[in-house]
């Protein structure tokens, strides 16, 4: 009986290390682990179940999106709307379901089916939304006690005296906000859910990290940025290089009068409506067309790769910060 109980702790631990850190440091933050920690994110550009996942979510989120401009363009508003949350549902939960991936690679966790993270995606992404409204409701307050403050500052004889307090006092809380919000909010909400917290777990987590590691996630926050623009520059240059060749070539073996930039707008995102139809000859329109959808492919594979490693960036980061000890216990 002591065995099994012993085992059902283990298996706790190991699927909802939300509930408890993998490991409890203590001393100095050892910045250059850390540092190597966010450097490894480079690696998540060859997991290819995360790298599927988003490029389906990709994919789908932009064929939401156009077919809500082309509502849009019939002035059919409703069916626009519906479209365009369409998009940002499938972006959203794509890239939750890509996010247990990364992590479940980040803990050493058996990886999961895409089917399944998917489906845990839809059952545990509330709790992110949950979590920032939390902290939007308290930033909400904050921004609410400024403005009192500063309603305060009309008052005919001290209101002057109060706003040369109030002055430095909102630059620096806004600053801090602002300091918080894109270290610490933004990017590792989505890591504690992903690691197994649930909402209110994820919330104090936050919170923590709010009180003691803005400092620590807002250095690592800006490795992870120039790391994520690494790979985003080197992908790029991939495309860019490769388009251009392409585009030469097909012009001269294929014998297509246009100009080879004109081959290459799927690779920018584009397709046939960013295309003058009137100076494009009639044969040329299936190779614009079949070259508009191939590097529609390419562009959402450079732009996966640096999101790949953003996520999985964002989540060597929680666990880093998450594996401290509060020194106030």
């Amino acid at each position: 009986m002591n065995t099994r109980n012993s085992n059902h702790e283990l298996d706790a631990q190991a699927f909802a290390p939300g509930l408890q850190p993998l490991q409890n440091i203590q001393g100095p933050f050892d910045w250059w682990r850390a540092i190597v920690r966010v450097l490894g994110s480079i690696e998540a550009v060859r997991d290819g179940r995360a790298m599927y996942v988003l490029l389906a979510a990709f994919a789908g989120a932009g064929l939401a999106f156009a077919t809500a401009q082309a509502s849009m363009a019939r002035g059919e508003l409703p069916w626009a709307v519906g479209q365009g949350a369409a998009a940002l549902f499938i972006v959203f939960y794509g890239s939750n379901a890509a996010g247990l991936l990364l992590m479940d690679r980040a803990l050493g966790r058996p990886p999961r089916e895409v089917a399944d993270a998917v489906l845990d995606a839809l059952g545990v992404g509330h709790r992110v939304l949950i979590t920032l409204a939390v902290v939007g409701l308290a930033a909400a307050a904050l921004v609410g006690a400024l403005a009192g403050l500063f309603w305060l500052c009309r008052m005919p004889m001290a209101g002057p005296w109060l706003y040369g307090l109030v002055v430095p006092l909102t630059v620096v809380v806004v600053g801090l906000a602002m300091l918080a919000g894109g270290a610490v909010v933004g990017p590792l909400t989505g890591p504690t859910v992903w690691a197994g917290a649930s909402s209110w777990q994820s919330v104090r987590q936050v919170l923590r990290f709010l009180r003691l590691h803005v400092l620590h996630a807002a250095v690592m926050m800006v490795g992870l940025s120039l790391v994520t623009g690494l790979v985003g520059a080197g992908t790029g240059f991939v495309v860019m290089a490769g388009g251009r060749l392409m585009a030469e070539a097909s012009v001269w073996l294929t014998g297509v009068d246009v100009p080879p930039e004109v081959l290459m707008v799927g690779l920018f995102g584009g397709g046939l409506h960013n295309v003058n139809a009137q100076v494009v000859p009639p044969e040329a329109v299936g190779y614009i067309r079949a070259a508009a959808i191939g590097g529609g492919v390419v562009f959402s594979l450079a732009l996966v790769m640096p999101t790949l490693v953003y996520l999985r960036g964002v989540c060597e980061i929680y666990l880093a910060l998450r594996d401290r000890q509060d020194p106030q216990g």
